[in-house]
């Protein structure tokens, strides 16, 4: 991926946890990143990379004046949409009855970010490209491939995003998907979505990463070995073998090796 992803097409991911250090180790042995405590000017947000391009960012959970927030917030991952313009989307949001939770917020000459609520409760990120387009990797071993939205409303999160941004739904085709939502930008399927129903009572509504691993067993044992925890063990489903994890601090991901990986862009 080089250039600016499509609007409505997931772009970027980060994290935010108590402990950036120890989240930067475990994602470079899990993974294979790299990454280092940023500048000051930056809130010492970290960039990740894989075959030295940006795949991820961590960051400290922190408030604006840098101290430690009490309580501290739930380590989560932040799904990021792409947008061409982030205060008409947001003006959108807000019309088709979401809230924006930050922003809009200049990031140096690399973009404007937004990070939002939708109608149904889940949170998600919007960025608006400048210098810096997102995720310059993805569908390989320790990259982003997926990105999946598990709501009480799915109608009414479908109508959601539709309105703000230039996304299209339609029923999954794969086979044993039955129930499963595709969210299309450009007629590509760029995400999905899913029946909050489907999982424990206590789970929130989310957005959900998926990294690409070439042995979802040999990543799950290498994630309790680190010390995370199993949320739902390796299984085979219709697009590959797949399980969802949590890193040491409660950050939850899935992996998957998909059986034809497409690109999201």
């Amino acid at each position: 991926m080089n250039g600016p992803y499509m609007s409505g097409t997931p772009c970027w991911i980060d994290l935010m946890v108590p402990d950036q250090q120890a989240a930067l180790d475990f994602y470079r042995d899990l993974f294979g990143w790299q990454g280092e405590v940023g500048p000051p000017e930056t809130g010492g947000y970290s960039v990740c990379t894989l075959k030295g391009k940006p795949v991820a960012g961590i960051m400290r959970a922190s408030n604006p004046d840098g101290t430690v927030p009490d309580p501290m917030p739930p380590t989560v991952w932040t799904t990021y949409l792409a947008t061409d313009g982030i205060d008409s989307t947001l003006k959108a949001v807000t019309d088709a009855g979401g809230s924006v939770m930050m922003g809009p917020m200049d990031v140096m000459d690399l973009g404007r970010m937004a990070v939002i609520t939708d109608p149904t409760g889940a949170v998600v990120g919007l960025w608006q490209y400048g210098t810096f387009a997102g995720a310059g990797i993805v569908n390989e071993h320790g990259a982003l491939i997926w990105n999946e939205l598990s709501t009480g409303d799915t109608d009414a999160a479908a109508a959601f995003y539709s309105a703000v941004l230039p996304i299209s739904t339609a029923k999954s085709q794969m086979p044993g998907a039955e129930g499963y939502t595709e969210f299309k930008v450009g007629g590509r399927s760029v995400g999905g979505m899913m029946d909050l129903a489907a999982l424990p009572a206590e789970v929130p509504p989310h957005w959900l990463p998926y990294f690409h691993v070439d042995d979802v067993d040999g990543v799950q044992a290498a994630v309790v070995r680190a010390g995370g925890s199993v949320r739902a063990p390796a299984f085979d489903m219709a697009a590959g073998r797949m399980a969802v994890l949590s890193d040491p601090q409660g950050g939850t991901f899935a992996v998957i090796t998909a059986t034809a990986p497409e690109s999201p862009a």
